[in-house]
């Protein structure tokens, strides 16, 4: 060994291999080292696990895990087998040396270089391409389970008289397996032909054959194998032409087979087949005839046969038999299409009725009674109020509300809800403890009744304070699972948690069984490292007890348990039995209906309120269905979390396939319980999928259908200048030829190009109703104005240039609410409540009530109709838009000229009894869900407490003068 410094004597140092502790050392590290990664790598699917788990859904979890993991293995095996095989057959076929040519020699020293390591390259080769393919075939696991649990539809398609569930379940597996062959058998082709170079059995640049004979038929086979796969190709375009998509003018997306298709592309396709056959047996023969030339001729044919066939013959078709007469020609496939997409949207039972748009009442009195009886008018705009609710029930900085609130009913009214949830951003002090440990829920629903405020124009709550109270029996406030709980935390441990701040703070431990057992070391470093979070590893403020909740938003915890389902945008809170439970309205869908048109639901189900509000944004996905039902109700617990499926259509094939592949997870129908079955309605965005479609569809005469004269269009939002649709509102209302209100969704349309209102569609929205779903269209036959045109008429009262002047001179704005229509006697009543907000006020106030009443049959000078009224209440504005005197409002009645006024303190003791008697129907008719004697008391109860402080001060006032006289008979004082 060399030395390393020191003369002679010095001492010497020798450099060498480490020792043996050293090596130790390394390998000890280097183990641990790969020990981290994979339990970095197994931490995920151990937390995912322990999550399906907690939540009682680890079947889900178990029967996706095993699919992808066959499929993976399956796939991966098949394609290393064909593309390792074919590499090996190509070894082994290759030619002596002796026979190799120059050009070959040139190659020794590759093969040369290969020959130690043939075994593990080609090791090497067929597990990369297996890893690929294994991993892309994982990925098709949906598409597995639909196939092989499909339910037959019991409908044909009218082309080829298979049951739909061939397209929507069956052929999808086979476009997957089709596509994989291709794969195959062009990665074997390019393997064994490098092969065959790299062994002298191509060659390319050398005298003679190009290829020996062996290496002939293995290449022909293989492309024999690619011109069958071609076939079959052929064959299952066929089908796919039913549900294939092309731009046709008559309604610009189009699915399904025209004139062309049926007439041209389909026996073109079926000629391809038989030419590739045909290609694919020549092929196959080489192996006898070892000659190129028949499979060459044949694989041109087919190419040729390809283009003229399967592309100019088509055009020819379309441009001369198609254009001249295109209207006569698509009808059939244009009838086809409207029936399977009325079929597929569930829309196919609606019928436009025709309503005149003029008012079959003259009498005023009559008109006004009737509007009484319409509807509920929700003054409360849920799109609005959010922070009226923020301002005067959050309590805490720590507490929010959505920015959109709900609709439901409680005692057969309309309620305005939202719930008081955690915002993490406003804790007073932020830490890791304070975020995760101590701060961890919200607290209580409130609610405000939707047609009626108080005399300051805020709302009545009918459930409110911290704890709240109210209308309500008594039920779990705590909220640990809502759609703003979005961070984890970590509850039920030796950490106290902060219950709520009234009177004192209280503070709780969580009793619930939700979420992950942190007690075990090995389930905290998989969080710690899941979350990314050492503490969690070794905090002392976790101990026995403690358990991790995450995934706590409703639309999380529904699409992890049925990642087969796609979710509505607004999940919305009702009180049951006790608990709050968050309902949610879950779709099953498909892209396989024949002949229904396509539409991407991202697009669909967006409007004024959701472009602007991400927790309402749907179905946030933008992928393409053309079948779509509500199949499903789920539910989630806001306090422990616990999530349940309910089936909703019985009849839907595609959730009943699902429900095979998953068994256990969906409970039936009949499990609904009566309490929750009551706060079931229809769904927003479903009905906002029907409405798209209703636009062109409720359309049924093909002619009529081709022209697109009686298109309509949804309208955009008259009250939000973004330019989005109008959403649709909710609304309890009586539709013509009904004797009562149903809570419905509603919406308008204006025709295509045109302002003039065009239809109302209205859907029955109460799940305990017998015609829930069933879908109301109003086709409007005369000329009435829509509501773009109501708000312009609106905006240009000189009432309301007055107001905005004034708001504007006192520092405040003005918001415009739902703009609700309704039909009534002919005609259309408009309601649409004004609110308004000083630039330094912190929520808005119902100031104003705007009504009109539209009536195409207004006689001239008649001013009873097309009425636009701007009143301070809406009994005023209803008085007003039909002419017709009103009470006097909140203000007490004038007294008897013959007695004299009652002052002082009789005058307050009077004022304090009228203030009582106000409070105590105020609570009666809030006990009997009376809500219109509800806002009556409450605005006597304000006139009434208006009165008590004007007499009291009085009181004061006039003791104050009395002391200030001289007692009668004293002396005055002595001057000087």
């Amino acid at each position: 060994m060399p030395d390393r410094g020191g003369g002679p004597t010095g001492p010497r140092i020798r450099v060498g291999r480490p020792s043996r502790r050293a090596r130790t050392l390394l390998m000890t590290l280097g183990v641990l080292a790969v020990l981290a990664m994979l339990f970095v790598m197994f931490a995920g699917f151990w937390t995912d696990w322990l999550w399906y788990r907690s939540v009682n859904y680890s079947s889900v979890f178990t029967t996706t895990l095993w699919t992808k993991i066959g499929l993976f293995a399956v796939f991966g095996l098949l394609m290393a087998l064909a593309v390792g095989l074919n590499i090996w057959l190509a070894h082994r076929l290759r030619p002596p040396l002796s026979a190799m040519s120059l050009e070959q020699q040139s190659l020794d020293r590759y093969r040369m270089g290969l020959a130690p390591y043939k075994k593990w390259v080609l090791l090497a080769i067929t597990a990369l391409v297996g890893l690929i393919a294994g991993a892309s075939a994982s990925g098709q696991w949906r598409t597995w389970l639909m196939w092989v649990n499909g339910v037959p539809f019991g409908q044909k398609d009218p082309q080829f008289g298979l049951d739909v569930s061939f397209f929507a379940f069956d052929l999808p597996w086979y476009r997957f397996l089709l596509g994989f062959g291709f794969a195959a058998a062009v990665l074997s082709l390019i393997a064994a032909a490098l092969t065959h170079y790299l062994y002298g059995g191509l060659r390319i640049t050398s005298p003679g054959a190009r290829a020996t004979a062996a290496a002939t038929g293995h290449l022909s086979v293989l492309l024999g194998v690619f011109v069958t796969l071609k076939a079959v190709a052929y064959w299952l375009d066929r089908y796919g032409l039913a549900v294939k998509s092309s731009d046709f003018k008559a309604t610009g997306n189009w699915t399904g087979l025209r004139y062309v298709d049926a007439n041209a592309y389909l026996p073109a396709k079926t000629i391809l087949f038989c030419i590739a056959a045909i290609c694919a047996v020549l092929f196959f023969a080489t192996l006898w005839r070892r000659t190129w030339q028949l499979p060459v001729i044949g694989f041109g044919l087919m190419v040729l046969s390809a283009i003229l066939i399967g592309g100019l013959y088509p055009a020819i078709v379309q441009k001369f038999q198609v254009q001249p007469n295109e209207q006569a020609k698509e009808a059939p496939y244009i009838e086809k299409n409207i029936d399977a997409t009325r079929k597929a949207y569930d829309i196919d039972r609606t019928k436009a009725e025709n309503y005149s748009g003029k008012s079959t009442v003259k009498a005023k009195d009559k008109l006004r009674a009737d509007s009484d009886a319409a509807a509920s008018y929700r003054l409360v705009d849920p799109n609005i109020v959010s922070p009226t609710f923020q301002q005067l029930e959050q309590r805490r900085k720590y507490y929010q509300f959505p920015t959109t609130l709900d609709v439901d009913r409680y005692q057969g009214k309309d309620t305005v809800i939202g719930l008081r949830e955690l915002n993490i951003k406003g804790i007073p002090k932020r830490n890791w403890i304070n975020d995760h440990f101590t701060y961890t829920h919200g607290y209580g629903a409130i609610m405000a009744t939707g047609t009626a405020t108080d005399a300051n124009g805020s709302p009545i709550f009918t459930e409110s304070g911290l704890p709240t109270t109210g209308q309500t029996p008594k039920y779990e406030q705590r909220i640990y699972y809502g759609e703003k709980t979005e961070q984890y935390s970590i509850v039920g441990g030796p950490q106290k948690e902060l219950d709520y701040e009234e009177n004192g703070e209280k503070t709780t431990s969580y009793k619930g069984k939700s979420g992950v057992n942190l007690s075990n070391t090995f389930n905290r470093a998989a969080y710690a490292v899941a979350f990314s979070e050492p503490q969690i590893l070794y905090s002392g403020a976790i101990g026995d007890g403690s358990r991790i909740l995450y995934n706590r938003t409703p639309k999380q915890r529904v699409e992890a348990v049925a990642p087969w389902l796609t979710i509505d945008g607004d999940a919305y809170p009702a009180v049951i039995d006790g608990r709050i439970q968050w309902i949610v309205d879950a779709y099953t869908t498909t892209n396989g209906y024949p002949y229904a048109s396509r539409t991407t639901l991202g697009d669909t189900t967006t409007d004024s309120l959701t472009a602007n509000n991400q927790t309402r944004a749907v179905v946030a996905q933008q992928n393409q269905v053309n079948y779509i039902r509500n199949s499903v109700k789920a539910t989630v617990d806001a306090y422990d979390g616990t999530v349940k499926l309910y089936q909703w259509d019985t009849e839907d094939p595609v959730l009943k396939t699902w429900m095979k592949a998953f068994p256990g997870t969906v409970e039936p129908k009949s499990a609904i319980k009566a309490d929750l079955r009551e706060h079931l309605r229809y769904p927003q965005d479903m009905f906002k999928v029907q409405r798209e479609l209703l636009t062109r569809y409720h359309v049924q005469n093909a002619a009529q259908f081709y022209s697109g004269s009686d298109a309509w269009q949804v309208p955009d939002d008259p009250t939000n200048k973004d330019g989005n649709a109008v959403p649709p509102y909710y609304l309890s209302l009586k539709m013509p030829g009904e004797t009562q209100q149903q809570f419905s969704l509603t919406t308008t349309f204006t025709p295509n190009g045109r302002p003039n209102l065009g239809a109302f569609m209205a859907v029955d929205a109460d799940a305990n109703s017998k015609d829930y779903g069933k879908i109301r269209l109003l086709r409007v036959t005369s000329d009435v104005p829509g509501p773009a045109q109501v708000q312009n008429k609106l905006n240009s009262l000189p009432s309301v240039a007055q107001f905005v002047r004034d708001l504007k001179g006192a520092d405040s704005d003005i918001q415009y609410g739902n703009l609700l229509t309704v039909p009534l006697d002919g005609g259309f009543l408009y309601v649409e409540p004004i609110y308004a907000q000083g630039r330094n006020a912190l929520y808005p106030l119902l100031r104003k009530v705007a009504v009109s009443y539209v009536d195409a049959d207004q006689p001239e000078g008649d001013t009873t109709k097309d009425t636009t009224v701007f009143e301070d209440n809406l009994a005023k504005a209803l008085n007003a838009v039909f002419g017709v005197d009103g009470e006097t409002p909140t203000t007490p009645p004038p007294s008897d000229p013959t007695k004299p006024p009652v002052t002082g303190e009789a005058a307050l003791q009077q004022a304090i009894a009228d203030a009582q008697k106000a409070f105590a129907d105020s609570e009666a008719a809030m006990k009997k869900g009376d809500w219109t004697a509800y806002g009556k008391a409450q605005d006597e109860l304000a006139a009434a407490l208006r009165r008590v402080a004007e007499a009291d001060a009085q009181r004061k006032s006039d003791a104050g003068k009395n002391a200030d006289k001289p007692a009668a008979g004293a002396d005055t004082p002595a001057s000087g």
